[in-house]
């Protein structure tokens, strides 16, 4: 979908003029974002920009950050490659460890009946990675290769 068809859809649910009162716009620029901006008369929009963005500097904490304003989380597709099929049991065995892992990092913080704002954080660290994992875990199976899973634990 690009981002004018995105754009067209979301105000179905909240209006331009409502967008543009929000963002100290013009009602006219608003509606020029949800127009196709090449061979059109559209505007480059803010979902363009941001896109732009993210491939000039490659830093992905800019799509984790508006991740988390939408109350989620980014987890980075593996590159598409070669499928190469290789066997589902220890790529199951690393998520398992993984979760493991993560209950370890809970236990030792709430051993004391207490979690302090560190092991807070280190349980929020562990609890980022185990996510990350599983995504990779799940995009490896709907593509039926563990080919990364092997070469990131190599």
């Amino acid at each position: 979908m690009k981002s004018h068809e995105l754009l067209n859809a979301v105000f179905d649910k909240c209006s331009p003029k409502e967008v543009a009162s929000e963002l100290g716009l013009s009602v006219s620029l608003v509606y020029k974002w949800a127009e196709p901006a090449e061979g059109g008369s559209g505007a480059a929009n803010p979902l363009d920009r941001v896109a732009a963005l993210l491939r000039c500097t490659g830093d992905r904490r800019i799509a984790q950050w508006l991740c988390e304003q939408a109350g989620g989380f980014f987890v980075e597709n593996p590159p598409a490659g070669k499928a190469r099929s290789y066997a589902v049991v220890p790529a199951t065995n690393q998520v398992v460890q993984e979760f493991a892992d993560m209950l370890s990092v809970i236990a030792t913080a709430a051993i004391d009946n207490n979690i302090s704002v560190t092991e807070a954080v280190t349980i929020r660290a562990r609890w980022e990675d185990l996510k990350t994992v599983t995504e990779s875990f799940v995009n490896c199976c709907e593509r039926g290769s563990f080919r990364l899973i092997h070469e990131k634990s190599a």
